[in-house]
């Protein structure tokens, strides 16, 4: 008699990362390219009370990042404090909430305004409270004292998303975004870098609390930046970049750089260093490009370079296979390498090829999150290959 698998026991719904990082895939490589199509006026914009622009902004980072980052925090909050986490059917409701928030930012300008609402806040309020609900309950066995940080800034993303919309107050959403979620890359780079460089390298780095305490705080207070006098937040960006500059010569570039798995990881570590000190000048002497380059320095190259090469290993790994990057892996970082020339370097030598720029930077996320959409979603509708449950 065949054996059948009920759908909440299915592989797909057993561990936080694999629905939403196949959200992630598919967001990835669809998002982008609909905005080009959408900017260069190739296809009507969509049914929205909020216009196109803020559309885009909220789906990068509440649709593709929240995707990813909901993944990852599922999955490695269940780690840190030593629980099952959560599967089967909260897992389902969880995508299926994703799912209707990306329907009615599509849509959403013709459904009744409660309903949109409802379906703007329900999965960022579902995930939100159970990633808060884990790291409370279990806080004794926590293997990270410093989570604190992380019940600090999962409530913010609530209200941050929806000022994202607004229509007064978008540009506060969209610095407070940003802020959140570079702290969410700090606690990320801090907790996984050394692992990774401990297992490919066998060396250690600098792991020092007082100073990775001293980032995230400052990390802090740069989500509430819009909030701030300019000259001050201006100064704490600074004063941020410096100190994960100086942390970075200690974390032995020389040899993370000689690899491209654990490189562009290192890369992004850069990208969001140098993220820093555009805002700084933003905030300081106020040249025009800098909103702009700043925020795209952060998406396509804090965002675009780790989070491919974070999926790859996670997809790997927590699926019982080797972490080695083949030839098609690496290719998708390199493709995510261009992405960020198209975007941010070659604007600045040739500004009236901007909408191609942009074309092309969307052509390679597509190509990028294709390649790992067909490669690893089968491998999360698929049980471990070493046999363990999940």
């Amino acid at each position: 008699m065949e054996n059948k698998i009920y759908l909440p026991a299915h592989p797909l719904w057993l561990v936080g990362f694999r629905p939403f990082f196949a959200l992630a895939m598919l967001s990835g490589l669809s998002l982008p390219l609909l905005w080009a199509l959408i900017y260069s006026g190739v296809i009507a914009a969509l049914q929205t009370t909020f216009n196109m622009v803020q559309w885009h902004a909220h789906e990068m980072f509440f649709g593709f990042g929240w995707a990813v980052l909901g993944g990852f925090l599922l999955t490695a909050t269940k780690n840190w404090v030593g629980v099952r986490g959560y599967s089967g059917y909260a897992l389902m409701f969880l995508m299926a909430a994703w799912l209707f928030e990306s329907t009615g930012m599509r849509f959403g300008g013709v459904w009744p305004p409660l309903l949109f609402r409802i379906s703007n806040n329900l999965f960022i309020a579902a995930i939100v409270a159970m990633l808060m609900w884990t790291l409370l309950r279990n806080r004794k066995t926590d293997s990270y004292r410093d989570n604190y940080f992380l019940l600090l800034i999962l409530p913010l993303f609530l209200l941050t998303k929806n000022l994202m919309l607004s229509a007064d107050y978008y540009l506060i959403g969209w610095s407070m975004a940003v802020g959140l979620f570079r702290m969410a890359f700090l606690v990320m780079l801090e907790r996984t870098l050394p692992q990774f460089m401990k297992g490919v390298f066998q060396v250690s780095i600098l792991n020092h609390p007082m100073l990775n305490r001293a980032i995230k705080m400052l990390g802090l207070l740069l989500v509430f930046a819009s909030l701030m006098p300019q000259q001050l937040s201006g100064w704490i960006a600074l004063l941020l970049a410096l100190l994960l500059a100086g942390r970075f010569i200690y974390w032995k570039p020389q040899l993370a750089m000689r690899r491209l798995d654990t490189g562009i990881m290192y890369l992004g570590y850069i990208m969001l260093v140098s993220q820093l000190p555009i805002e700084f000048l933003g905030q300081i002497v106020h040249p025009e490009w800098a909103v702009s380059v700043s925020l795209h320095v952060f998406t396509f190259g804090v965002m675009g370079l780790i989070i491919p090469a974070m999926l790859i290993r996670i997809a790997k790994g927590h699926t019982g296979r080797k972490v080695v990057f083949d030839m098609f892996d690496k290719l998708a970082l390199r493709v995510m390498i261009l992405a960020f020339v198209f975007r941010i370097i070659a604007p600045q030598f040739y500004p009236a090829g901007y909408t191609l720029w942009i074309y092309l930077a969307a052509s390679c996320w597509f190509i990028c999150f294709a390649l790992l959409a067909s490669r690893y979603i089968p491998f999360l509708m698929q049980p471990r290959v070493d046999g363990k449950e999940h």
